[in-house]
């Protein structure tokens, strides 16, 4: 099926490795054109010359921290600038830490809304004039399945990350009459660096092996696995794309079904 995503604008923040990588990939192996964002030029170099290397097409890379609004600003003008315009933003920025109430205070939470909530909200406002000018105009939001369902000793995810759906879809209903569309997509457990390097501290831990603690997360997934990265970047990428063009509002999880609730 083609998504219609050839000579695309897109732009993915949070794109260096794991989740938001592999979803500027995708892109780039649909034919669309992609500048991607993180704080780490110089791994957000080596990441687009992977890009690169397969897909073929030239991805452009600028350093950014979406936390900070006036550098959000000028990443989303320089993107467009680069681009000649925007039709798709994916809005991806690193989880706040683990933890429970009792350990965070006031500063720690204030850093986590402006991580988790106000950096999708900033990237949005700034993209949404150019996004208006498109005529496949889309928004996707990258949260978890905490958005859904709470995890343990994850307080702060659980407690902002419904806010990020809750934006979502307020824009799905304020933006759908102009014909631009907001989605969320929740990962579970995905298998990217960052899980990685999980999964061996675990096992230095419990003086286990990393196979072991592997077999553990993946013992409550129905499909009895953790999911790749390049599975959650083809949903995301079709959330995304015209091919998908009567959906918006929705959280999609992809998590091989490890969460329970009904909707």
């Amino acid at each position: 099926m083609d998504l219609g995503l050839k000579g695309a604008k897109v732009l993915v923040t949070a794109a260096s490795d794991g989740l938001g990588a592999a979803t500027a990939l995708q892109f780039a192996l649909e034919g669309a054109q992609v500048v991607i964002s993180s704080r780490n030029l110089s791994k957000l170099q080596k990441t687009a010359a992977k890009i690169n290397e397969h897909s073929g097409a030239a991805v452009f890379t600028i350093a950014a921290d979406v936390t900070d609004a006036d550098a959000v600003q000028k990443m989303v003008r320089n993107a467009a600038e680069m681009l000649g315009g925007l039709d798709i933003v994916v809005t991806n920025a690193g989880g706040p830490p683990a933890g429970i109430f009792d350990n965070f205070n006031l500063q720690n939470w204030q850093e986590a809304i402006q991580l988790t909530l106000l950096s999708a909200i900033n990237l949005i406002r700034e993209a949404l004039p150019y996004l208006r000018q498109s005529q496949r105009a889309a928004v996707l939001t990258i949260t978890s399945i905490a958005a859904k369902e709470p995890i343990d000793n994850l307080t702060l995810s659980n407690t902002i990350r419904p806010a990020v759906v809750g934006l979502t879809k307020t824009l799905s209903q304020e933006l759908g009459p102009e014909g631009i569309r907001v989605n969320s997509i929740l990962p579970g457990i995905t298998d990217t660096a960052r899980v990685q390097h999980l999964m061996q501290a675990r096992a230095e831990r419990n003086q286990t092996t990393v196979e072991e603690e592997y077999q553990r997360a993946s013992a409550s997934i129905p499909l009895r696995r953790i999911g790749r990265p390049e599975e959650f970047a083809r949903a995301a990428v079709f959330l995304c794309s015209p091919a998908a063009s009567f959906i918006t509002g929705i959280a999609l999880t992809v998590d091989g079904g490890a969460t329970k609730s009904i909707f």
